[in-house]
Parts: structure tokens; C-alpha cells; sequence
């Protein structure tokens, strides 16, 4: 069996820092919220306010009080869709080459770009 190297492994999203995704799958079903972050290598996403986790921390110099602290974890990418800003409905994405050789996302279920967040 061969084993995948990170470079074979490596996808490319069309979901990016900034947009507005909805959950389509699991137990955070419907909910929505913005990207923070992408995380490549796990081919997940963290959404703010999104899959919700407690951790028990001890008192350290970073965090003097300790506690219970509250983060978010990531979803996997197949499990969110872009958000369309213009209808408010999750879409399927499909990538349009424009003249000028720059690439335009468009949401499948109407047909109108989503631009990127900036």
C-alpha cells in the first residue's frame, strides 16, 4: 500500500477565510456562521460559533483564572456549503474563467457569483 504524501494529497476549496457557510450535516445541522479559519491538511474548517467544545484548563501564566474555556472545532470541509449572498440559500459552487483570465465563483442554484471575502 502506497502511502499519500502531503503535495498528492492536497486539495484545492473553493471555500475560503471570511465566507458565510451553512452545516449540512451532523449533529450542528443548519446552522451558519463565518469562516475563521481553513485547515488544508485536515481538509476541515473552523465557523465561528460553530461545533462548540469546553475545556478544563489549569491556571498557567497565559491564563491566570484557568477555568472552562469555550472553542470552536473544526467541521470537515464536506460537511458545509457556501452560503449564496444574494438568495440566503446554500449552494453548490462551480468556477467560471472570465476574459481577463481571473476565476469567479457561482453558485449553482441561481446562477450569481459569490465574491470573494476580503
Amino acid at each position: 500500500m502506497k502511502h499519500k504524501t502531503a503535495a498528492a494529497k492536497r486539495r484545492k476549496f473553493t471555500i475560503t477565510k471570511g465566507d458565510r457557510v451553512r452545516v449540512i450535516r451532523g449533529n450542528h445541522r443548519d446552522q451558519e456562521g463565518t469562516v475563521m479559519s481553513v485547515l488544508p491538511d485536515k481538509e476541515a474548517v473552523l465557523v465561528e460559533g460553530v461545533n462548540m467544545r469546553k475545556r478544563h484548563m489549569r491556571p498557567s501564566q497565559a491564563n491566570p483564572e484557568g477555568g472552562i474555556i469555550s472553542f470552536e472545532a473544526p467541521v470537515h470541509i464536506s460537511n458545509v456549503m457556501l452560503v449564496d449572498p444574494a438568495s440566503g440559500d446554500a449552494s453548490r459552487v462551480r468556477m467560471r474563467l472570465e476574459s481577463d483570465g481571473t476565476k469567479e465563483r457561482i453558485a449553482v442554484k441561481t446562477g450569481n457569483p459569490i465574491p470573494r471575502a476580503e
